[in-house]
């Protein structure tokens, strides 16, 4: 009972930076860009976070700047994407390449790798955290709490208010929404930048307040999860927070077995994020079913149509 008290109590830390990620890919991909780029977004917010507190002290500070360095870099794939209109797939490999060099690169000059930080205290939730058995799930730090709340806001933007509305239109049907009067490529590069600031927010997490120091390469695949995540989830943004929990859950299991003397291969363990990943990716393809959720104009550049 110990081991599935732990197990539970550790699933939210695991799941949090899926979950996060895949919002950011999510408000990206509904614009119409497709963003094969959360891992290396991921890697530059891990390693600003660390930066910015071993800098100022500051957990609020170190997971704001995590969000703008992110959105910083995300400009260059905006300038690939929207005015370079270099294919979608290459420039989401390419940033992915890039931010893992940037990275490594910063984190090991600037002195920041294995520089421990205490990150944020764990935050009782009573009285739900005296509950038997699941009761340390509600003890957990402030921006645990605060997932929910962002995925809310996210939903209501995007389907509530009229800049979602346009977003949402912008990646059905760009030609429709230019003749509309929409600045297509405004909406898309704002898209970008909001949704990468999310996946850098997911980085941070990692360092900030989970791992609590900062190592090359640290995220470990995570974004490359939380594209399959989307996929999975069909676009929507409370399936992605649920299938994040069922990512989280299997990943916080690991550990959890390992610590309890059963003996794991470690190369069992590093595989087994990505296998049961194809089995989720195997499984939605088998489905066969209608995708309506995607996107129309998804991966499609946009070219403005001379009108006479």
């Amino acid at each position: 009972m110990t081991l599935i008290t732990s197990w539970i109590g550790n699933t939210p830390e695991f799941a949090v930076p899926f979950a996060l990620a895949a919002l950011g890919l999510i408000i990206t991909e509904k614009s119409g860009v497709l963003a094969l780029g959360a891992e290396g977004l991921m890697l530059v917010g891990a390693v600003a976070g660390i930066g910015a507190y071993l800098t100022f002290g500051q957990t609020a500070v170190a997971l704001v700047m995590a969000m703008l360095a992110a959105g910083v870099v995300s400009l260059l794939f905006a300038l690939m994407v929207l005015v370079m209109r270099i294919n979608q797939v290459i420039s989401g490999l390419v940033l992915v390449f890039f931010c893992q060099g940037l990275t490594t690169l910063t984190g090991t000059l600037m002195g920041w790798t294995n520089q421990p930080v205490p990150g944020l205290p764990a935050i009782a939730l009573w009285p739900l955290s005296e509950l038997p058995y699941v009761g340390r799930f509600f003890v957990q730090n402030l921006v645990v709490y605060l997932v929910p709340v962002i995925f809310l806001i996210a939903v209501w933007a995007l389907n509530r208010t009229t800049p979602g509305l346009r977003l949402r239109a912008v990646g059905e049907n760009p030609q429709a929404a230019d003749a509309a009067g929409i600045p297509v490529l405004g909406y898309r590069l704002a898209a970008i930048v909001i949704g990468s600031a999310l996946i850098g927010l997911a980085g941070a997490f990692i360092s900030v307040l989970s791992t609590k120091l900062w190592i090359s390469n640290m995220t470990a695949g995570r974004g490359w999860i939380a594209v399959a995540l989307v996929i999975f989830a069909r676009w929507s943004p409370w399936k992605a927070l649920a299938g994040a929990l069922l990512f989280g859950c299997i990943e916080a299991l690991i550990p959890q077995l390992a610590a309890s003397g059963i003996k794991l291969s470690q190369y069992f363990v590093f595989m087994a994020p990505y296998a049961i990943t194809l089995g989720v990716m195997v499984w939605v393809a088998a489905a066969k079913r209608e995708n309506r959720s995607q996107p129309g104009a998804l991966g499609t550049p946009f070219i403005r149509e001379e009108r006479t």
